[in-house]
């Protein structure tokens, strides 16, 4: 059984959640869908954000996803993702849509991926009116495209925090203001990296977006199999 994780249930991951659920329950694709972090919703968020009760995100859309889809196999984990949780949360043959808005909780799963022998690792992220999606991919103990540190040392070296940590410099970084239309710019994008990846086709490792330019800019990073 395909195992696929949904880490951050923000405004990219409210954006990314319901067509793949419906996507994997009219698909018929045998698979259990995991939906992780540790964030409570708040009424500020409401401009971008959709949960019909409040609670833990993940639990609350973990709700939605099995009334709307009974048949689909899904679970909650209401926890944020640390570097003593990340090996328990994320396995060798895991999907992971990383949807988080911090580079550090980016860094401890990028670098966990890179110790297991299979994964997919699909990383979106924004601002305003701009943003980005890498996509980063084992088999068999190698690496068919970077991992999300190699050529972003924003996330190498992270200067922000977790919100596992509930630091000050993760507060100031959660309170930037993003747009809907660029959430739903980049869980499109995220979600045509998964369909690219099942058929076999997927040829670039990272893609750049810019709404207000009408651009998607896919790049083939250095290391990508044919």
């Amino acid at each position: 059984m395909l195992e696929i994780k949904v880490v951050g249930l923000g405004g990219i991951g409210c954006a990314l959640l319901p067509p793949l659920a419906r996507y994997l329950h009219y698909a018929g694709i045998d698979c259990r869908l995991t939906l992780v972090d540790g964030d409570a919703f708040e009424q500020r968020n409401l401009p971008r954000q959709a949960f019909r009760a409040a609670g833990n995100k993940a639990r609350v859309k973990a709700e939605e996803v099995a009334q709307e889809f009974p048949g689909l196999s899904v679970r909650a984990i209401g926890e944020f993702v640390t570097p003593g949780n990340v090996a328990d949360l994320i396995r060798s043959g895991d999907v992971v849509f990383l949807g988080v808005d911090n580079h550090r909780t980016r860094k401890v799963v990028s670098d966990h991926c890179e110790r297991l022998a299979d994964a997919l690792l699909i990383s979106g992220g924004n601002e305003w009116t701009d943003g980005n999606v890498q996509v980063y991919c084992r088999r068999e103990g190698r690496d068919l495209s970077a991992p999300l540190t190699r050529f972003h040392p924003e996330i190498a070296v992270p200067g922000d925090g977790s919100p596992a940590d509930a630091s000050c410099d993760y507060a100031v970084a959660a309170g930037a203001p993003q747009l809907l239309f660029m959430n739903l710019a980049v869980a499109s994008a995220m979600l045509n990296a998964f369909y690219a990846w099942q058929q076999g086709g997927i040829r670039y490792g990272e893609v750049y977006l810019d709404i207000l330019a009408g651009r998607s800019q896919p790049v083939e990073r250095r290391g990508f199999s044919e």
